[in-house]
């Protein structure tokens, strides 16, 4: 007879504020799940971001953490700053004391500090997943406390115990790779022989990005083979539509719910250079012109963008040269389709498809490795 272990993982992860530090959770959570259906896994959040309505939705439990991130300029919120501080660690203190986990998974945002410190203190394996090129400052604080950190671009293993790190990538939804270019273009209801550019700013839009489309759009669609697939955002949506013509070959929503099918069409994508862009860049193997947001703490998409470029897989163009370049660029790359192809290969060739999988493998062994150490010391 075999004997089964009665001791059931307990998985707690944190991660907040945007979709990039909250979707790699969830991805790691359902990736966990898979391996090990009766591990029990929760998580912690800020109840006014993102991370409490999205992680709900994806089936799991949710415990709030109250902190928010330090402003640097003087304001009631700064001098109040230190007393959310410690509220927030005796709430993470008491989390994890309640909880019992077995190790603690933290993706980044302001919220994961005060839960890994205080997993580390309690003696709780501790993992860290950094999504971008240059870590946040969450992150590489509490890197001197992690076991693993799992790391998307080999670039950011500078910032951390080089013993400590592996790259695995991040985190994307298994979608993107379950669609081929035929049944996409015919979701969209464009020619197999079609150019199709996808331009997108984030799901919150970029106003940048549909500035330039406003002046630029006319001039693309005069040849008859590019179609063009916009994403506004919600708050861009009506002025867009508003602005520029209605046209055959050229399709405007407020946000694209079916990414899978927009990424699996596109010859081309114009975007933002968010870690989650760049990753799902990578596994649909999609060229792009990427443009990092200037307004983004550290600056971390233009080292994102940076890393995809030296890949071969992208090209950079700073928001500033938006007026000046994108079209020539944009136009180049489209008469170009062995670089196009040349672009796509290079992607692909440094996708890691499976990352959830293998983040989900070392998160169930250091949960395991922490059950050992505890039997062994009860």
């Amino acid at each position: 007879m075999i004997k089964v272990d009665p001791h059931i993982p307990r998985i707690l992860l944190v991660g907040g504020g945007t979709g990039g530090h909250v979707y790699p959770a969830i991805a790691i959570a359902d990736a966990v799940r898979e391996l090990a259906p009766r591990a029990v896994i929760e998580f912690a959040g800020t109840m006014q971001r993102l991370e409490w309505r999205a992680v709900p939705q994806a089936g799991y439990a949710i415990h709030p953490i109250d902190v928010r991130g330090f402003r640097r300029t003087l304001s009631g919120e700064t001098l109040t700053f230190p007393v959310m501080l410690t509220k927030a660690l005796v709430q993470a203190w008491s989390l994890v004391k309640a909880f019992d986990p077995d190790v603690v998974v933290g993706t980044g945002g302001y919220v994961s500090g005060p839960v890994l410190w205080a997993a580390a203190k309690q003696g709780r394996p501790v993992l860290i997943q950094e999504q971008n090129a240059y870590p946040g400052v969450t992150n590489r604080l509490l890197g001197r406390y992690a076991q693993r950190i799992f790391v998307a671009f080999e670039e950011a293993c500078a910032y951390f115990p080089a013993d400590r790190c592996l790259l695995t990538g991040n985190p994307v939804r298994k979608e993107l790779q379950q669609v081929d270019r035929e049944e996409a273009r015919a979701y969209w209801d464009i020619p197999a022989h079609a150019k199709v550019v996808l331009v997108f700013g984030g799901s919150l839009g970029s106003l940048a990005l549909n500035q330039i489309m406003e002046q630029v759009t006319s001039v693309l669609l005069q040849d008859p083979e590019v179609f063009l697939l916009w994403q506004t955002g919600r708050r861009y949506f009506e002025g867009v539509q508003t602005r520029v013509a209605s046209h055959a070959r050229l399709k405007v929503f407020p946000y694209i719910q079916q990414m899978h099918y927009a990424y699996a069409a596109a010859d081309l994508v114009i975007s933002r250079a968010g870690a989650l862009t760049c990753s799902e860049l990578m596994v649909t193997g999609t060229p792009a012109v990427l443009v990092p947001s200037p307004h983004v703490a550290a600056d971390h998409q233009t080292r994102n963008a940076q890393a995809m470029e030296a890949l071969g897989a992208a090209r950079l163009l700073p928001e500033s040269a938006l007026e000046s370049r994108l079209l020539e660029m944009v136009q180049s790359l489209l008469q170009a389709p062995d670089v196009l192809a040349q672009m796509a290969r290079a992607a692909r060739e440094h996708a890691i498809p499976d990352a959830a999988e293998r983040i989900a493998q070392e998160v169930l062994y250091w949960a395991r490795s922490n059950q050992d150490w505890k039997g062994a010391a009860a």
